[in-house]
């Protein structure tokens, strides 16, 4: 495909490096030609020294014929204008970051009248991670969220798991929650498991479930044993601010801290029931002031990598159950890494997930075949895609414990959604026409039409 990627930052380089390695047709557009130079030095494409808004550096970057363009500077009017002008010249695809709160309320008007495919926010994609990320123990991971409803999350299987030695049949008949094993790694080699297969020490595990359920999902396989009532967050900028929203929803007690005065009493006026502490010291003693110890999670979301470090390891120090923190640079994710911190996120990995999401999608929508939403899980060796039941449909009708006999193997159905409801299939359940179906699929499969999933 031919992608143009406006703005030569962090986000820019992470996606470079991930998409240099599949054959794709790129082109870099900043203002400082040693951004650029630097990354054409280092991959297999091109760059344009001048700005991604102006219709002249479009056209000599090749958005005339462009498949995608994305915008990813530090001014979100100017990814905006970038992907008006770059549809206006003829490009098929555009997405913008934005960050700025009032103009992510207006996402939905941005792109229905402006033509922009896709508008996210990485500050509201950050808190959404750790809010779905809190209170897992460092054997999960959260992997995402398919379609707005359906979460995964990894977990490594370890000795003392109560799944050693039981079959995906038996897990879930003692297991009252709508889930799914999706997938198993075992030794480097992937499984799509059916209900015989047993769980064994060692394997690596792919959950899904809806978001509302997976965290008693997890208490319930013994991932989770920790209810996280009480957190603490350091920092009050705009991510803190979407997560507090967040937490509140769950009915989270929240502590505060920040440094800067007029920011905290911002915070008081709008969320009178959370506890906001100015930080006017030293940022571990205000911790312990504020009972740290009673914590059950502690949130890291400074703008400073060293003080998210310096906060996570106080943290650690205080054996707090669950420990979220922001890093961007390379070097302290490493550091985290050898104290064994639960999660680390950046807001840069998120961004490029979500971006070679839908890089993804608009490959799917291009092609000839009925893929409707697709991400890959389990280290890229597998792949979980949406569809919608057609009037062609094979099988309809046919019960779930029927069908499996005529599944390609390494193909499982996930979900039904069935106006509005989502729909774990097992036993007697069936596929309609109309239903949206979310399968999970062995990449080497090629699975690009719902019907293909069979036999």
């Amino acid at each position: 495909m031919k992608i143009i990627i406006v703005g030569a930052g962090r986000t820019c380089n992470l996606l470079v490096a991930s998409l240099a390695k599949r054959n794709n047709d790129i082109t870099v557009i900043d203002m400082q030609k040693d951004l650029v130079d630097d990354l054409t030095d280092r991959y297999n494409v091109n760059g344009v020294v001048g700005s991604g808004a102006a219709k002249e550096t479009l056209e000599k970057a090749g958005a005339a014929y462009a498949d995608i363009l994305i915008a990813l500077t530090p001014v979100d009017e100017i990814n905006l204008l970038s992907c008006m002008q770059a549809k206006s010249v003829g490009t098929l695809h555009t997405m913008a970051r934005v960050s700025q709160p009032d103009l992510d309320e207006e996402r939905e008007s941005l792109e229905r009248e402006h033509g922009i495919d896709f508008i996210f926010n990485p500050k509201y994609d950050m808190a959404e991670a750790v809010a779905l990320s809190i209170g897992l123990p460092g054997v999960a991971k959260h992997d995402g969220v398919f379609e707005g409803f359906l979460q995964m999350v990894t977990v490594s299987i370890t000795d003392s798991s109560p799944l050693v030695g039981k079959t995906i049949m038996e897990i879930r008949k003692e297991i009252n929650t709508l889930f799914f094993i999706g997938t198993v790694i075992r030794d480097g080699k992937l499984f799509v498991p059916l209900g015989d297969f047993v769980i064994e020490s060692g394997d690596v595990i792919c959950i899904l479930s809806s978001v509302r359920d997976m965290m008693k999902t997890l208490h319930m396989v013994g991932v989770v044993k920790h209810h996280v009532r009480d957190v603490m967050i350091a920092g009050g900028g705009i991510t803190s601010e979407y997560l507090v929203e967040m937490l509140l929803e769950q009915k989270k007690n929240i502590t505060l801290i920040d440094a800067d005065i007029d920011r905290c009493r911002e915070v008081m006026e709008k969320y009178p029931e959370v506890q906001v502490v100015y930080k006017n010291g030293e940022l571990s003693e205000i911790m312990e002031e504020e009972g740290i110890d009673h914590m059950d999670a502690v949130v890291a979301l400074t703008d400073s990598d060293e003080e998210n470090l310096v906060t996570s390891l106080f943290a650690w120090s205080k054996n707090i159950p669950s420990i979220l923190t922001e890093i961007e640079a390379p070097a302290h994710l490493k550091l985290l890494h050898r104290v064994n911190l639960d999660i680390t996120l950046s807001s840069s990995e998120i961004s490029v997930d979500k971006l070679i999401r839908f890089i993804h999608n608009c490959e799917a929508s291009d092609a000839p075949n009925q893929i409707e939403s697709y991400c890959s899980v389990s280290d890229n060796m597998a792949e979980v895609i949406q569809f919608t039941a057609g009037e062609d449909l094979k099988n309809e009708g046919v019960a779930i414990r029927d069908l499996l006999h005529v599944l390609k193997k390494g193909v499982l159905v996930a979900t039904i959604i069935r106006n509005g409801e989502q729909i774990i299939p097992l036993g007697d359940q069936c596929i309609k026409k109309g239903d949206k179906v979310i399968i999970i699929s062995d990449k080497k499969n090629h699975i690009e039409n719902l019907n293909e999933i069979f036999k």
